[in-house]
């Protein structure tokens, strides 16, 4: 049950249920589980268009796969928290600006650097760590949310982001982290526990900064955290990569 509420709320897979408030809390565990199956699929669509296309073409389709299937909702989220961040305003004016629907300016300019950014540091990851990066990257991601909503305060006094906060538990926090690290060790071996690390850190930093501007966090600065984990990760493995630092 709790996969499928994971599912129905992080994707735009076809799952029409109704779910209480504590099936949504409890489904918070199965967000790396949703980046593991979204990161199989994209390693298959990576092997399927690398059969008739070139690498450029494929990134590509693979960055707007990674919008499709969660219906730009983390894309969005970006955007809002972007614009909150913009201008000297108090937090609550901050968070008025996010409830907006139109997109500002930086808001728009922050979605293009993003996708620009992921698209450069797909291109310079080499073709042996395509599998490992492709996997663990939307893994990754969706556990920084887990990370966010449980140690950071809920900035609303309601909204869908705090159903999340306030069902997750410290053991459900705890299994989520275990099932991340495995992921990353299997994947990248002792490498992937640096990558973690990393990642972990710039999610953080990230999220104080947030809680700093808005006196805790929301919907739309989880999917911020998601998409600057992403490229956290496409990040350092490649500087690992660079340096000759990687140990697989």
């Amino acid at each position: 049950m709790g996969l499928l509420v994971a599912l129905q709320f992080l994707t735009v897979l076809p799952i029409k249920r109704s779910f209480t408030v504590e099936q949504i809390g409890k489904a918070t565990v199965y967000f790396p589980v949703v980046g593991i199956i979204i990161g199989f699929i994209l390693l298959g669509l990576d092997r399927l268009f690398s059969l008739i296309l070139p690498p450029g073409i494929v990134n590509v389709l693979l960055i707007a796969f990674l919008a499709v299937i969660t219906g730009g909702l983390h894309l969005d989220g970006l955007a809002d928290t972007l614009d909150g961040m913009a201008g000297h305003r108090t937090p609550g004016e901050r968070l008025e600006i996010m409830r907006d629907s139109r997109i500002g300016g930086l808001g728009a300019v922050g979605i293009a650097l993003v996708l620009l950014m992921q698209y450069v540091l797909l291109n310079n990851i080499t073709p042996a760590l395509r599998f490992p990066v492709l996997v663990l990257a939307p893994t990754l991601s969706r556990w920084a949310m887990v990370n966010a909503i449980f140690v950071y305060p809920y900035a609303r006094p309601s909204g869908l982001g705090k159903a999340f906060k306030d069902g997750l538990i410290g053991l459900q926090y705890a299994l989520a982290t275990v099932i991340t690290l495995m992921m990353a060790i299997i994947l990248f071996k002792i490498s992937g526990v640096v990558i973690m690390v990393g990642c972990w850190v710039i999610a953080d930093l990230t999220s104080l900064y947030f809680k700093h501007k808005l006196g805790g966090l929301t919907g739309d600065t989880y999917g911020a955290i998601n998409e600057f984990t992403m490229l956290a990760v496409m990040l350092i493995v490649n500087i690992l990569a660079f340096k000759h630092w990687l140990i697989l």
